[in-house]
């Protein structure tokens, strides 16, 4: 594994058609929203998601690059399998058992986690990669359908009713932008590092470009990532704050355009002439 001698931070643009990029369970299933703006909102969590599946499929569990935060799987059970690798007793933080995690694990290395939830205990990792939410550029409508199903669900209705009726939410377009942080030294650090390396970058990259190919549903329907904007700087420690280099990426709709229903009805541009010295932007999609 190459060692990360790079800091990078990267923009994200992705939309949705006629689908729910991340549905709220506190308001029936609704797509995500800022209700101060009507911006639509999709977690970091969700985002997490996506990758995390993503390399679980193309990597299917090989070694090395495990993933910590699964479906019907329990953590704690990881972490005693871990402690016991390591011969670590119980109760006891134990460095060899936090670097056995970050070692077979690639989202613990990437993201980090708080493994210090049991009776085992492999401590907590600050995982050098960050997301943001994600949020539209315009305002979205939240628009709920009524469906039909020709079966009904128990012997006893279908003597009533030949149909049942169910709801559908959706955003008819949105486009969202994230934003995200790749630490060097966070990953490197001699103490506290986890280990997230060049060739783990790639993965990542690879991973946030083709998150929604093996996601599609019939929920989320037409989703996909339409930019990947890169800023590597020269340095482990950077040579510009982010909040200015994601300043330079300026997403507008169209003059023309109302409402937006794609893509194409927005102007997406870089500002290469204010680019800060020692930062390159890489146009990955």
């Amino acid at each position: 594994m190459s060692e990360l001698k790079n800091r990078y931070e990267f923009v994200v643009l992705f939309d949705v058609e006629n689908g729910n990029p991340n549905g709220d369970p506190d308001a029936g299933n609704m797509p995500r929203i800022d209700f101060e703006t009507s911006k639509g909102l999709v977690t970091d969590v969700c985002l997490k998601r996506k990758i995390r599946n993503y390399v679980e499929l193309t990597k299917e569990d090989k070694d090395g690059y495990k993933i910590y935060v699964k479906e019907g799987e329990a953590l704690n059970s990881k972490h005693q399998k871990a402690c016991n690798d390591v011969k670590t007793e119980k109760n006891k933080v134990n460095q060899d058992a936090r670097q056995y995690m970050c070692n077979n694990y690639f989202d613990v290395r990437t993201f980090g986690a708080v493994m210090t939830t049991g009776e085992y205990n492999c401590g907590q990792v600050r995982g050098p990669v960050q997301l943001n939410f994600a949020s539209s550029i315009d305002p979205i409508i939240q628009t709920e359908l009524t469906i039909t199903r020709q079966a009904v669900t128990t012997e006893k209705d279908l003597e009533k009713k030949s149909t049942e009726m169910g709801r559908k939410h959706i955003v008819p377009y949105g486009l969202y932008r994230t934003e995200g942080y790749v630490s060097a030294k966070l990953a490197n650090d001699e103490k506290k590092g986890t280990g997230f390396s060049e060739e783990d970058l790639e993965l990542l990259w690879e991973a946030v470009e083709n998150m929604f190919e093996h996601d599609h549903s019939a929920a989320r329907g037409k989703m996909a990532v339409r930019k990947l904007i890169v800023f590597k700087h020269d340095s482990e420690l950077g040579n510009a704050p982010s909040h200015k280099l994601f300043d330079l990426i300026d997403v507008k709709k169209k003059a023309e355009v109302n409402p937006p229903r794609s893509f194409g009805d927005y102007n997406v541009s870089i500002d290469r002439e204010n680019l800060p010295q020692g930062v390159e932007i890489i146009e990955r999609i």
